[in-house]
Parts: structure tokens; C-alpha cells; sequence
């Protein structure tokens, strides 16, 4: 009588491996997944997008406290044309004033708060968004955004 033995680490070793194998399938045959962006579209009237204020803080050598903030992410990407909901919490920071440069829009972000725009951009293009609290390393920054209009 023979026995197999099957050691836990083959085990995990195989499911992995299968895992990257099904990754790697989905990834280089992209019509395996069939959504586009004209089925987002058919489906969905909004876009919706969510951004959050973070910071970044530390010390120098020297003890000096470092801080910076920034938009995460920090680069979206929406469609041209669109009706667009791009949502902004406030998560560090007391508050953000703001600007998307090119455009009319601007708000403030207030730490615990929510602040949601409805934006269309009929132009493609890279847009900046701009905390006018933190626009250059003097101020903690720069804290800008980039949306990308495709």
C-alpha cells in the first residue's frame, strides 16, 4: 500500500499559482471582461469618483517636523463629455479651499466633512486640482490633484 503525501506548502505553493494564472489571463485578455466604457455608460448617467485629503508627516535628522498634504488619489481619470460626481472627504487637515484650475469649480474640504462637486468637462485635457491652503512647500504643499479628461 502506497501513501501521497501532500505537503501544506504545495498546497499553498498550487493555489497561488493558479491565482497569478487567472490574473495573468484576465489581464493580457482584456475581452474576457465584457465591460466597456459604452456599457459604463448605457448603465450609469453619473460618473462617480471619491478623493480624500490625507498627510503626510515626519522629522528631519535635526527633529524639525515635516508635514504635507495631498489629494489621494491623486490623479483620476474621467471621461470627456460626461456628467461627473467627484466626491472629497476630509480626512486630515482642518481645511482645503480649492480651485480646479480651467474651470469655474472650486469648494472647500472640512476635516469629517464630504464635499461633492457635479462637473462635465467637454474638453480633453489635464486638470488641476488646486489647494489654495497648501499651493508650495512654504505652505505644506503643494497639494494639487490631477484629473485627466479622456
Amino acid at each position: 500500500m502506497k501513501f501521497i503525501i501532500i505537503k501544506r506548502s504545495w498546497i499553498i505553493t498550487g493555489f497561488l499559482m493558479l491565482i497569478i494564472l487567472i490574473s495573468g489571463i484576465i489581464y493580457f485578455n482584456p475581452t474576457s471582461i465584457p465591460v466597456t466604457k459604452e456599457t459604463l455608460a448605457e448603465e450609469h448617467e453619473v460618473y462617480s469618483f471619491h478623493m480624500v485629503t490625507g498627510e503626510f508627516s515626519g522629522k528631519t535628522d535635526d527633529g524639525k517636523e515635516l508635514e504635507a498634504y495631498r489629494f489621494d488619489p491623486g490623479t483620476i481619470v474621467v471621461p470627456a463629455g460626461k456628467d461627473i460626481k467627484l466626491s472629497i472627504l476630509g480626512v486630515n487637515g482642518k481645511e482645503h479651499p480649492f480651485f480646479i484650475e480651467g474651470t469655474n469649480a472650486k469648494g472647500n474640504v472640512k476635516k469629517g466633512e464630504e464635499t461633492v462637486l457635479n462637473l462635465n468637462f467637454k474638453k480633453e485635457g489635464t486638470y488641476r486640482l488646486i489647494c489654495t491652503a497648501h499651493p508650495d512647500k512654504e505652505h505644506n504643499g503643494p497639494m494639487i490633484g490631477y484629473i485627466i479628461v479622456d
